[in-house]
């Protein structure tokens, strides 16, 4: 059964919205293998800090599917799709990994660009997966934070537990 990984994100009553999704996702795809929660400052815009984690668990849905329950799931919690790309929100859920599917096309982007752009996806993948590879780059998620050049991007682990 394929291995999928999400990026879960808020700064907009995010620990109420991160707790939410924490409780939904299991609803439909059973046990998930969740990170530690980092928190950091929003990026492209001015807004209130964000918190971040990843989850994983392993479905047979079709990547369509997932995409669609994640959607919903956002939408439960007030999230708007209207707003610019760099804006705050409730809750932000995004595929980053369908298994080593690689796909990039108007319905999936597989694997997410931002496993490579941002240490807030990058490291919380690289806590809950280390060895495994990236299909692109074929590197280690656990290689791929070592050598991640970070810039301005500070990120923290927090004591906030999603499950609690």
């Amino acid at each position: 059964m394929p291995r999928v990984h999400i990026g879960i994100g808020s700064n907009i009553d995010r620990e109420n919205s991160i707790r939410g999704a924490v409780r939904e996702l299991p609803v439909h795809y059973g046990p998930l293998t969740l990170s530690p929660v980092y928190e950091s400052k929003a990026h492209g815009f001015e807004g209130d800090n964000f918190y971040n984690l990843v989850a994983g668990f392993d479905t047979a849905e079709p990547i369509e599917r997932i995409k669609e329950t994640l959607s919903h799931i956002e939408l439960r919690f007030g999230r708007s799709r209207r707003e610019n790309r760099f804006s705050a929100r409730t809750l932000d859920l995004d595929l980053l990994l369908y298994d080593d599917i690689v796909r990039h096309d108007s319905q999936a982007n597989l694997p997410h660009p931002d496993i490579q752009r941002y240490a807030f996806v990058l490291r919380p993948l690289a806590d809950i997966a280390p060895d495994l590879r990236h299909p692109e780059t074929g590197l280690s998620y656990a290689r791929m934070w070592e050598q991640f050049s970070s810039g301005k991007q500070e990120i923290w682990k927090t004591d906030f537990d999603p499950r609690s």
